[in-house]
């Protein structure tokens, strides 16, 4: 009996120094991604939406880090109770963690792992964001937020990746947030704009993105952190599976942009930079959740299939009439969708498990799991978030006023403007008055207005 224990203890995990460090390089990896996510947003939005398209995002660090601690980790990971939520006193306020007490089965410490997911549940909610572009008040997307985690993502992590979790239990494979983030963000962003309505001008004023250059920054920033969203959700460094899943994030990604950049060639005549960085995003969603389940071929396969689907995808709000302001619909939501079922014929069952896909041998079981994943997650976010936006819509108001739109909702809720050229044409002279309007001022008229 004694050797029994002397075995059993030597075989139980000890806090790794390296999966420690990397696991927290991985945390910063991520939160960079909701600033990243910001510049992205902001650049796609007109001027006079852009402060407020950055602080959609922004907020998000604020609000969701606070419900984290206080009780949003117990619920998404704590013990289970009926599959549905968890729950652990321990956990509510990080305050029964012990500094080298391990998540179970792995080697680093319930801090670092709190942290990693703690990014996850961050960018989720300012993903919805671009989706509601130039119309809603901040206050009530503040409000919508900290309702938002509570109600749906929450629970949602506990169903996907808690010990317990139905869809868990099930077996739905999802590596890093395929459905938990993208299709669960996706859903929200359609139920929400089918309670407040389109932008003042849809479909009839032109809404180009004031600043390219922001949104391939942002785009870049993205990409860059989504390593660590993607290679550190295995948890460690140890098997070769963040690896696989490092090298897969960027082959689907490079797949995605190039397939998104062919079709729109094709379909518009036109490379567009918005285009390449809307590939490359779609191609990062879908990637998600698969990357540790198929080959880099399967990646390719995987990213180019998103990036023409996705593209295809965002035109459909002005066939349907919803005013997706960003495509976040198109994007995240199609491209979670499509990253996770094709797990069902991409997964060669040699990487993060056991579990082949239809063209590796496996038959259609994985992909009817898939499935049951991608619609329950669709389904619950889609009505919960509309039901959330309703409620707020009625009691407080979602939206802005029609003028507060038109004139700007940074100056209206923020009392700010992006850009600030009152000092651009230089010192005065008394003979000022008697120069005509240079093109600078102009410009800068143009801009406040």
């Amino acid at each position: 009996m004694a050797s029994a224990i002397t075995t059993l203890a030597a075989d139980a995990p000890t806090l790794s120094a390296a999966n420690t460090g990397f696991m927290l390089i991985c945390s910063a990896l991520v939160m960079l991604m909701t600033p990243g996510l910001a510049f992205f947003y902001g650049g796609m939005v007109r001027v006079k939406s852009s402060l407020n398209m950055l602080m959609m995002s922004f907020i998000s660090l604020g609000i969701v880090t606070i419900l984290w601690v206080l009780f949003g980790f117990s619920l998404a990971f704590g013990t289970d109770s009926g599959s549905l939520i968890g729950w652990n006193s321990d956990y509510v306020g990080l305050s029964g963690i012990g500094i080298t007490e391990l998540w179970d089965g792995y080697t680093i410490p319930v801090y670092v792992f709190a942290v990693f997911q703690l990014m996850f549940a961050v960018i989720t909610p300012a993903l919805i964001s671009g989706a509601l572009a130039d119309r809603v008040k901040f206050s009530a997307w503040a409000l919508f937020t900290a309702l938002w985690v509570t109600v749906v993502y929450f629970p949602v992590a506990h169903w996907v990746w808690g010990a317990g979790g139905w869809l868990f239990e099930l077996g739905v494979i999802d590596f890093a947030g395929g459905t938990a983030v993208h299709i669960n963000a996706g859903a929200a962003a359609l139920g929400v704009i089918l309670v407040i309505g389109k932008r003042v001008g849809f479909k009839k004023d032109p809404m180009r993105p004031h600043s390219l250059p922001l949104v391939m920054l942002g785009a870049g920033l993205l990409w860059f952190g989504w390593f660590g969203f993607n290679a550190g959700s295995w948890l460690g460094n140890d098997d070769g599976v963040g690896a696989v899943m490092f090298v897969n994030t960027q082959v689907a990604t490079a797949a995605a942009m190039l397939a998104w950049l062919g079709y729109e060639k094709l379909r518009h005549g036109s490379f567009t930079t918005l285009g390449a960085a809307s590939g490359a995003v779609a191609g990062l969603v879908a990637i998600t959740p698969s990357g540790g389940a198929v080959s880099p071929l399967g990646a390719i396969a995987v990213g180019a299939i998103a990036g023409v689907l996705c593209a295809m995808a965002v035109g459909l709000k002005y066939k349907f009439g919803f005013d997706d302001s960003l495509d976040v619909v198109g994007v995240h939501l199609v491209g979670g969708v499509v990253g996770s079922l094709l797990v069902g014929f991409f997964a060669t069952g040699g990487v993060q498990s056991d579990v082949a896909g239809l063209f590796y041998g496996g038959g259609l079981e994985q992909l009817g799991k898939q499935a049951i994943g991608v619609f329950s997650v669709l389904a619950y976010s889609l009505v919960a978030s509309a039901l959330l936006a309703f409620l707020l819509d009625k009691t407080i108001g979602m939206r802005v006023t029609e003028d507060d739109e038109v004139s700007g909702i940074d100056q209206v809720e923020h009392a700010e403007t992006a850009y600030d050229f009152s000092g651009a044409g230089g010192g005065s002279s008394s003979r000022s008055t008697a120069v005509p309007t240079t093109p600078a001022a102009a410009a800068s008229k143009k801009v406040d207005a």
